[in-house]
């Protein structure tokens, strides 16, 4: 299920309270499990209102479970769960933790991406998809999105429900894409890649979303 951000506007195809896929467990997004539900648990305790709530899992995402490449990580994280067992995953499984605690708590939740190149300079290294969330923000009736990627040098990624402070600009001219989409479970190739790799450093793509 897809619904479509147009660039400049907020546009939703469908109308998230008549569509339960934003909101469903799924294999990735397994918020059913008893660690999952622990930690949703947790954060409604601390939150004081809905917003909060979200903020709160965002923060918990993008601040304390770190990007499996910046701690130099081999484990390969598949799922939600797997994410908060290890305490560590790529930016794929820590859009699906993330959407797995807000769904968790009835909030709609979704992925998107973007094409961005591997190297920082320049395109000289290729590609990957990087993956971040889409919120439905019920008392504002709009999607937002909100990048959990974690927060390094020169990536500085903020809860905003108006301006969109992601973790990467997008260099049009070095051939990256924002796709503004917005899906509801995390793309079956990127499962695919998962499935099949066990040393996360070597994780690649090789296709455009």
């Amino acid at each position: 299920m897809l619904v479509e951000f147009r660039k400049g506007e907020n546009t939703i195809m469908e109308n998230c309270k008549e569509n339960d896929s934003y909101l469903a467990s799924t294999d990735c997004i397994d918020y059913n499990h008893p660690l999952v539900q622990e930690k949703v648990v947790e954060l409604k305790e601390k939150a004081e209102s809905s917003l909060d709530y979200i903020k709160k899992a965002y923060e918990f995402v993008r601040d304390e479970i770190p990007h499996s490449w910046d701690i130099e990580a081999t484990v390969v994280s598949r799922k939600a769960s797997d994410v908060l067992r290890r305490k560590t995953g790529i930016c794929w499984t820590k859009s699906c933790l993330l959407a797995a605690l807000l769904r968790a708590n009835g909030i709609p939740s979704g992925i998107s991406y973007q094409l961005l190149t591997r190297a920082d300079e320049d395109d000289s290294e290729g590609y990957i998809i990087h993956a971040l969330n889409t919120v439905y923000i019920v008392e504002f009736d709009k999607w937002i999105r909100l990048d959990a990627r974690g927060n390094k040098e020169n990536v500085n990624a903020q809860f905003s429900l108006d301006e969109e402070k992601l973790a990467f600009p997008i260099r049009e001219e070095l051939g990256e894409i924002d796709y503004r989409d917005n899906h509801s479970d995390l793309d079956a190739r990127l499962v695919l890649i998962l499935q099949n790799s066990f040393n996360v450093r070597e994780i690649t793509t090789d296709f455009r979303m």
